[in-house]
């Protein structure tokens, strides 16, 4: 199957099939077709990887073994800010 040019570069950007097909106004199963033949996964379960990228880097469902998240060094300093605030202004 020949994929057009358009329809591959909106896939690899990650767009849905809904959101090509309505972007480029074609019908969804032409987009299904063209990421099928690019061997790229199901739009739903692309989707799912990006919904669970967090700006950190890590991934939601991952949890330590003592149950905390590690804080990034900017939320450590607001923290202590924080604190340090609420120590002067209970001296």
């Amino acid at each position: 199957m020949k994929v057009r040019a358009d329809i591959a570069a909106l896939i690899r950007e990650g767009h849905t099939n809904t959101s090509i097909a309505h972007r480029l106004r074609c019908d969804p199963r032409t987009v299904a077709r063209a990421r099928e033949a690019l061997r790229y996964p199901p739009a739903d379960r692309l989707g799912r990887l990006y919904a669970e990228a967090v700006p950190t880097g890590r991934v939601r469902d991952w949890k330590p073994a003592d149950g905390r998240m590690p804080l990034s060094p900017a939320q450590q300093q607001a923290n202590r800010e924080r604190l340090l605030a609420a120590l002067r202004e209970a001296a």
